[in-house]
């Protein structure tokens, strides 16, 4: 990915610990990276296809005067998460603050926090069966919309698929949604489970009747293996109600650990 680089902008503003950096300022050094594609603003040579640099360090500077922050890793997450949301066209950022004067007590020439922040391509399940079905997950989806870091991209089809897992129980409604977040995979687990929870959900019976179910199927190509927490999803590939969906907006999207395409596995279960 093509890369527009900020060296050591200066800007003065009052971070700190301690009263006396919050109340008098001190000299900040900020540097960033930003990761798009340029190939159309090199071949028409438009600043318009392109972030400007301009816009950026202003942008910057207004949010280092903004807002006070004790911690240089606040002031941090707060600058890559401002560039992520400033232009879709922006889909990683590295950003370094600098602080000369930190007062350590000590000869140091400079402290300073680097991070790195991107936006991440994220394949999310949905299921209702009880009530208003196409209700619980419409509230749902648009409360992933108005989540602070996601953007919903694409909607399947809902269909009407048989109860899963040898309950007896009415029919679901299930569906399949891809979102660009910037949340970490617990993050975004949290606030599945508050919108489930926003829904009434109760977790009675396990694959037992829900008014809602969101699943986190894949993040990214990302393999996670914790005790109560899997990515990919540990049974998608037995799910027609999963890969129906995830075949229609994803076909050739592949299984990090299968290699296989939703398309792929929707023949193979079938």
């Amino acid at each position: 990915m093509d890369q527009i680089k900020i060296k050591d902008l200066e800007v003065y503003a009052n971070h700190g610990v301690f009263p006396e950096e919050t109340r008098l300022g001190q000299k900040f050094l900020v540097s960033c990276v930003l990761y798009l594609n340029t190939r159309k603003a090199g071949k028409l040579d438009s600043l318009e296809e392109s972030v400007n640099y301009g816009t950026i360090c202003q942008l910057i500077t207004e949010q280092m005067k903004k807002k006070t922050f004790q911690l240089i890793e606040a002031v941090a997450e707060h600058l890559a998460e401002v560039l992520l949301t400033f232009d879709e066209r922006i889909r990683q950022v590295d950003v370094e603050i600098k602080k000369p004067w930190a007062p350590i007590g000590l000869p140091v020439d400079m402290v300073s926090v680097a991070i790195s922040r991107s936006w991440h391509e994220v394949y999310v399940a949905f299921g209702s069966n009880i009530g208003d079905k196409k209700q619980y997950i419409e509230h749902a989806l648009e409360g992933l919309r108005q989540t602070e870091g996601c953007r919903v991209e694409k909607v399947s089809e809902f269909i009407i698929t048989e109860p899963y897992g040898g309950v007896e129980q009415d029919e679901f409604l299930n569906g399949v949604c891809r979102i660009r977040t910037l949340l970490t995979p617990e993050e975004l687990l949290t606030r599945l489970h508050e919108l489930e929870q926003e829904a009434g959900r109760e977790r009675l019976i396990h694959w037992g009747p829900r008014t809602l179910d969101l699943d986190i199927l894949l993040y990214d190509d990302w393999v996670i293996e914790e005790d109560d927490f899997c990515i990919p999803h540990v049974d998608m590939q037995n799910r027609r109600f999963v890969l129906e969906p995830m075949a229609e907006i994803a076909p050739y999207k592949r299984h990090p650990i299968y290699g296989k395409t939703m398309k792929e596995m929707l023949a193979d279960l079938k």
